[in-house]
């Protein structure tokens, strides 16, 4: 459903009225952001020019158990209402800039499931669910703008749409187990089709394009993280080049896998709380215009004595262009590139009741073109809580 610029003002101030009403109710938790983002973008010699964009995000939690006597079970509920200018138009890359850019404004049902636990360590999940929620993620990259910190783009790329993230979900089941000291197991099972209560058509209850399969394995507690995933998908896909003798493209596997660590190297709870992050992933290199990527990066926290609030982060990511992407590029006669890489530098502080973040980027040989000149991204990301 389209949302007029003017309804939004509304809806941020009906949460702001709803919020404690609801905390009020046992078994019941609603809570809302909104972040606005200023982005200016300078990229192929021309004058930089500025976007604003924004995300309001409200969400419900609720103990079944409290609420309707269903013994071990909660609801998650998340709805997202996007607005705005599409930076990576202008900036010209292809993991974009900005991670809340959608390209529709749309008022749009991001999560809806129900949990449920099975014994003491393990629970089922089933419902439109966010695939990097739980897979493909870790919190020390949290701080960052540009959308490949959150996930991989070798897997952000692929399917009919797009996987089950960000800003339009699917159909899903997941299941998680955990075992010994915080090692954990959990693999899903959600329609390759990706299209949310919302979007145009709504829930796709079909599976017509088959399914994405997802298991990701590893550590995970105080100590950091480290974790091992893999995916694919039940039906084939368009290869971005090859094809076939009647000249359509050639239908291929699409499949991959990743890796996540992250580590603390100071007291997280203490001053300049200082970890660390590295990632990389792996896709069949045929069905997408990425063959793999990577990304690292450093977040301190509590940067200033007296200031709880204030962090910076400096992230890098690299995203390795397929032979078969550079070739189409060849075709239409540009100078491909080995990679499209970035560097972005953050820093955000807590004023009041707002969170200010400026941010910086710096993409080198944007959208696989070796000779684009050097995309500059600087913006001012505010968020506000309730």
């Amino acid at each position: 459903m389209r949302v007029p610029p003017a309804k939004l003002s509304a809806i941020l101030l009906a949460t702001a009225l709803l919020a404690p009403a609801a905390h009020a109710q046992d078994g019941v938790d609603l809570s809302a952001s909104y972040v606005m983002d200023m982005i200016a973008i300078g990229a192929g010699g021309r004058p930089a020019k500025v976007y604003w964009l924004d995300n309001l995000d409200l969400t419900a939690d609720l103990e079944l158990e409290k609420l309707a006597g269903w013994n071990g079970a909660t609801m998650h509920v998340d709805v997202l209402v996007n607005m705005g200018g599409m930076p990576n138009d202008r900036a010209g890359t292809l993991q974009g800039v900005d991670n809340i850019e959608v390209a529709s404004h749309r008022l749009r049902l991001l999560e809806a499931w129900i949990e449920q636990k099975i014994g003491e360590r393990s629970t089922l999940r089933a419902g439109l669910y966010d695939l990097n929620s739980e897979f493909y993620s870790n919190d020390s990259a949290g701080l960052l703008l540009a959308p490949a910190f959150g996930v991989g783009s070798e897997i952000a790329a692929t399917g009919p749409n797009g996987p089950s993230i960000f800003p339009s979900t699917a159909l899903a089941v997941r299941i998680d187990h955990q075992f010994g000291s915080g090692g954990f197991v959990r693999g899903a099972v959600l329609n390759a089709a990706a299209r949310t209560l919302g979007d145009p058509g709504g829930v796709n209850l079909t599976f017509d394009d088959g399914a994405l399969l997802v298991t990701e394995a590893g550590v995970a507690g105080s100590g950091g993280k480290v974790a091992i995933g893999a995916w694919g998908y039940t039906q084939r896909q368009d290869d971005v080049f090859a094809l076939d003798a009647s000249g359509d493209p050639l239908q291929r596997h699409a499949r991959g896998a990743y890796f996540v660590a992250e580590r603390p190297f100071t007291d997280p709870e203490g001053p300049r709380a200082v970890a660390g992050f590295v990632r990389a992933g792996l896709s069949d290199g045929k069905t997408t215009p990425f063959k793999g990527g990577w990304q690292a990066g450093v977040l301190v926290g509590k940067l200033w004595e007296g200031r709880d609030d204030s962090q910076v982060s400096i992230g890098f990511n690299q995203a390795l262009l397929s032979d078969g992407y550079r070739q189409v590029l060849r075709g239409d006669g540009t100078r491909a590139a080995a990679a499209e890489s970035a560097i972005e530098v953050t820093y955000s502080d807590r004023i009041g009741p707002l969170t200010l973040q400026p941010d910086l980027q710096l993409v080198f040989d944007a959208g696989g073109n070796a000779d684009a000149k050097q995309v500059i991204v600087g913006g001012l990301r505010v968020s506000l809580e309730f």
